[in-house]
């Protein structure tokens, strides 16, 4: 079996994912999540048996080597992942990326962890870049305020 490549090191598109909102859009959407499961569970060093069992404690509900192995058929329909069980699966093959390229298929991408500071970083720049942009403008429009004071100590105004 061929495992994947290295997921220490998360890819992350800065593009903004589009909602899924035309006809068809999700349509073969049950066995491209085979798939994935397929792909976290190969990429994975560690027997299913031992992913089973993890993802077990997790949910604290029984899953075995045999219902991976069907969650990862694209050709049984009939055997789908749960959610709860797919978020189980992402959490203990730390394979995040992998439910980031399916959210954005819904317009929604992962953050993981810290990465969240590092997005909010992002966000108050931009917004700092707008204001000091903003500000520049009204300095430029701003005339100074000189009200001259007449020798009875009264503003001229």
């Amino acid at each position: 079996m061929v495992k994947a490549r290295s997921t220490d090191q998360l890819a992350f598109a800065f593009e903004a994912p589009r909602p899924a909102t035309h006809a068809a859009a999700l349509a073969g959407m049950d066995a491209r999540i085979a798939r994935t499961v397929g792909e976290a569970l190969n990429s994975d060093a560690r027997p299913r048996e031992v992913i089973a069992a993890e993802m077990s404690v997790l949910l604290e509900d029984s899953v075995t080597k045999a219902m991976l192995d069907a969650y990862s058929a694209p050709g049984k329909g009939d055997h789908n992942i749960s959610f709860a069980r797919m978020l189980a699966l992402i959490a203990v093959t730390n394979r995040f990326d992998l439910l980031d390229r399916e959210l954005r298929e819904i317009g929604a991408a992962v953050l993981v962890g810290e990465e969240i500071h590092t997005a909010r970083l992002g966000h108050l720049k931009s917004k700092i870049a707008e204001l000091s942009a903003e500000l520049r403008a009204v300095e430029r429009m701003a005339a100074p305020i000189d009200r001259a004071i007449d020798n009875g100590g009264r503003s001229a105004c």
